[in-house]
């Protein structure tokens, strides 16, 4: 008894010690002056039972940070404690390198919830996709395991391998895929000619350049196009956010006026707002933007910033709908905080939470299949009696570059490019 009592105390003194709490001001109102007396009482006495009855000792300094992970688990999937590694593995993932597989992850009904493979990883190349559910990591179930419980297990050594289970829409039966772990170098900005003077950009991520680079690559893309790119297709696809510094610098650099984006929470410092600079870098020359369902945080920033100024036609698939604002508070010895603490809003005032950025023009999620059956094939010219040979050619065009495909190969982008054209002539003939 006397064990419960001395933890009851220590809580009740970091409680009153603790800045801010139970100190109602004008400027940062709190619900309730007084201390959950209750609550502490409950706290402490399951504390001394796990003490003095579980089955082996467990040090304070465990149960305390499993405690402190659990109250941030209960608040929202993108809260978290995190330790000295997780919080040095954060920091790499936002520099644009980092050890594992490639993938981003949420969290849904207590199993874990792929958002996006990015491109050019080990997720990506074994044929992850956007809202596959991991319900095995090397046959541990990750029911009820956190998120940061998931991605230890996910890291490891480059070269290893791991076996997910994974469950999908499109398949009956859940099917293990396996993976060998490598050190991701994520190249954030693509880009390369389609036809005709217009340009494609894939966004793969932002991060702290994305902005620098995207500018390059389209200088570069107006060189290859002899000074005139007449439209641009911006792809923002399984593209899962990142910094939201690099969304408004993106976003601005194909605005000249007005709100991007602005957030609200209930501190002070949590608004803010971020409005353009009078810069338009393709002057003004359409856009379509690509997005789906693996699109999400600053990816939606972007598009719905550019579909409120009516400044790009965004057509794809709804987007994840992550509107939610994480900072990083460091505390002590290398540790961190990941707390939500406010939402996004587009610059008319919608949500992005939970609510996504639905696309102005719907395309339907299918896929070609590669193999097809004769009954399904399409006929080609190829296909009839007499028709003329194939004569070779020199392909002379500088239009394809590392990891680029065929605007043909992928429906989206092919509508997209149709209707880029279509924009191009509308605003020609005006």
């Amino acid at each position: 008894m006397k064990c419960y009592k001395n933890y009851l105390l220590l809580l009740i003194l970091c409680l009153n010690l603790s800045p801010g709490w139970a100190q109602s001001t004008p400027e940062n109102p709190v619900e309730t002056d007084k201390l959950p007396l209750d609550e502490l009482r409950t706290f402490t006495q399951v504390l001394h039972r796990i003490k003095n009855d579980y089955v082996e000792p467990v040090e304070d300094s465990k149960l305390l940070e499993d405690a402190i992970r659990g109250m941030l688990a209960g608040l929202d999937p993108h809260s978290a404690y995190l330790d000295k590694d997780e919080y040095k593995a954060l920091q790499a993932g936002t520099s644009g390198e980092f050890g594992g597989l490639g993938i981003e992850i949420s969290t849904e009904n207590n199993l874990i919830k792929v958002i996006a493979p990015i491109d050019d990883t080990p997720a990506k190349r074994a044929g992850i996709q956007s809202g596959d559910l991991i319900i095995r990591i090397d046959d541990k179930p990750t029911k009820d395991l956190s998120l940061n419980e998931a991605i230890k297990l996910m890291r490891g050594e480059p070269g290893s391998t791991i076996t997910l289970t994974i469950v999908r829409d499109s398949e009956e039966q859940p099917f293990d895929v396996t993976i060998t772990r490598a050190i991701i170098e994520v190249k954030s900005v693509k880009s390369r000619m389609l036809d005709d003077h217009f340009g494609y950009i894939r966004i793969t991520q932002f991060q702290s350049r994305t902005a620098e680079r995207l500018l390059r690559h389209i200088s570069r893309l107006r060189n290859k196009s002899e000074g005139e790119l007449k439209g641009l297709v911006l792809d923002l696809r399984d593209n899962p956010g990142g910094v939201l510094s690099a969304a408004v610098a993106v976003s601005d650099a194909f605005l000249k006026k007005g709100l991007i984006v602005y957030t609200e929470g209930r501190v002070a410092d949590s608004d803010m707002r971020f409005n353009t600079t009078p810069t338009d870098i393709l002057k003004g020359r359409p856009m379509v933007v690509l997005v789906n369902g693996g699109s999400a945080s600053a990816s939606e920033i972007v598009a719905g910033a550019l579909q409120d100024h009516q400044r790009a036609v965004i057509m794809g698939s709804k987007t994840f709908g992550k509107g939610s604002v994480q900072t990083i508070q460091p505390i002590n010895n290398g540790t961190a905080l990941k707390l939500t603490t406010a939402r996004y809003y587009t610059p008319s005032g919608r949500s992005i939470q939970a609510e996504g950025i639905e696309p102005d023009v719907l395309l339907e999620k299918f896929t070609l299949a590669k193999d097809s059956s004769p009954e399904n094939r399409p006929v080609f010219e190829a296909d009839l009696k007499g028709h003329l040979e194939h004569e070779e050619t020199i392909d002379k065009s500088d239009n394809k570059q590392e990891g680029s495909a065929s605007s043909y190969d992928d429906y989206p982008l092919y509508e997209a490019l149709n209707l880029l054209k279509g924009l191009y002539i509308l605003q020609k003939d005006i």
